[in-house]
């Protein structure tokens, strides 16, 4: 018979945001009770753990609830990752972030520094159906990149925690099916942001490695 380990800091963490993000990803599903009784059912298993760790979900919680609501930010559970669909968008044929874009960014890289400092980030990079496939797998690539950039130089992420990865044009990402050109297909010349938290707990416990 397998024996009930004791929940970690990472894996406390992980369950506020599941509940958390169960109410942005599922609004028209979930009720405001039903998210309430989600966290409240979360605090019951943490009674037995310290302030600290109760102090640090208020604060997760908080930062969700606020990057929801002022951005427009949905967000998309799975197993051991939350990919965050932000409305930072590019213009036709371009790469270069748009200067409204930036402090949604900037407030992206606050809150994965503040809970998910060890996790790894991937920004996917997206392109309208306009123009050759393999040019809008480059530009899309570009996208991404350019936003990777940002989150380093100036939201002060650490780059070997972020990747990036280019879906170009393909059909099933699109947002808007078909969409595309100077006049419409913003939704679709896009990014979307991935955290990956699956392995935070094993590297916040993970004894230092011996001087040599």
């Amino acid at each position: 018979m397998s024996k009930h380990r004791p929940m970690s800091r990472g894996t406390l963490l992980a369950g506020a945001l599941l509940a958390a993000m169960t109410l942005g990803a599922c609004a028209p599903k979930v009720t405001r009770d039903q998210f309430n009784t989600e966290v409240a059912k979360l605090r019951e298993e943490m009674q037995a753990g310290d302030k600290a760790n109760s102090d640090r979900i208020d604060a997760l919680e908080k930062d969700l609830q606020s990057f929801r609501s002022e951005y427009q930010v949905s967000m998309e559970r799975m197993q051991g990752m939350l990919k965050f669909n932000v409305p930072v968008h590019f213009e036709f044929d371009r790469a270069e972030l748009r200067e409204g874009d930036r402090p949604l960014l900037d407030r992206f890289a606050g809150v994965v520094k503040e809970h998910y400092p060890n996790a790894v980030i991937t920004v996917e990079g997206f392109a309208d159906p306009v123009g050759s496939t393999r040019y809008n797998q480059r530009l899309a690539q570009r996208r991404a990149e350019s936003v990777k950039s940002y989150l380093v130089s100036s939201g002060g992420l650490g780059d070997a925690n972020l990747r990036t990865v280019s879906y170009g044009e393909a059909r099933n990402r699109q947002v808007v099916q078909g969409a595309g050109g100077p006049g419409e297909g913003l939704e679709n010349r896009r990014v979307a942001l991935v955290v990956d938290y699956a392995q935070m707990d094993q590297a916040e416990q993970a004894p230092p490695a011996a001087a040599q």
